[in-house]
């Protein structure tokens, strides 16, 4: 059971100042005793969660910035797993609502819904029930979907460090590239890479940034970037 609702927390982590206030006023209608906290990054989240994860329930949206794909999302569930984390997005495509769920998030709301639609998702979720639109409450995995959720399995196994230097990876950089942008030796890089094909199981960092770029969908999701700059300029 969650907390009562005078001692109830939310973990608001947008950086739209505007849909933030949006997320505010949905919780205070659901929750009008609760508190609310805001991060504008998932380094933020990430900072407040690590001194204090006395947190009912984290509303991420996909598209914060210094992340790419569902990255944020699978961050969250590695590092802070017994906190329920739900999607809130700008774009509801079904690929994507199917892979925030393969990634262990509590639910996925539409930035489109009214306030009262908002505040009712979150109570589901706060009962401990899963919250999806309701033209996706019956939707079925696609046929790879045992091999993602096994891919997201063993990511959820890398290190923060470890994550950092894949994406670096993703990016292109080479490992003496990746010693100065973190500050290490080239030994050190070649350690977290060595370890990385191991824990993904693939012979080969080319293999390894193939797969991890399918499963963090930066195709999917940029056009929902995309949407999400046209709504708030």
């Amino acid at each position: 059971m969650f907390a009562s609702d005078d001692m109830t927390r939310f973990l608001i982590i947008d950086d739209h100042p505007l849909f933030r206030e949006a997320l505010h006023s949905a919780v205070e209608l659901a929750y009008p005793e609760a508190e609310t906290v805001d991060a504008a990054s998932l380094d933020d989240a990430s900072g407040l969660l690590e001194s204090d994860q006395n947190f009912d329930l984290a509303l991420l949206d996909l598209n914060i910035p210094g992340v790419r794909g569902f990255e944020g999302l699978l961050h969250m569930r590695a590092n802070f797993p017994r906190i329920p984390v739900v999607v809130v997005s700008g774009h509801d495509d079904s690929r994507i609502v199917r892979e925030v769920m393969s990634c262990g998030a509590a639910g996925f709301i539409p930035k489109s819904v009214k306030k009262s639609d908002l505040a009712n998702a979150i109570r589901t979720v706060m009962d401990g029930r899963i919250f999806l639109p309701a033209k996706y409450e019956n939707a079925e995995q696609d046929a790879d979907g045992e091999a993602r959720q096994s891919l997201m399995q063993k990511l959820a196994t890398l290190t923060p460090q470890q994550l950092r230097v894949l994406n670096m990876l993703r990016d292109g950089l080479l490992n003496k590239q990746i010693a100065y942008e973190l500050q290490v030796g080239e030994t050190t890089v070649k350690a977290h890479v060595s370890e990385i094909l191991r824990k993904l199981n693939v012979v080969s960092r080319t293999q390894a940034v193939i797969e991890v770029s399918k499963l963090y969908g930066e195709d999917l999701l940029r056009e929902d970037r995309q949407f999400e700059t046209a709504a708030h300029h």
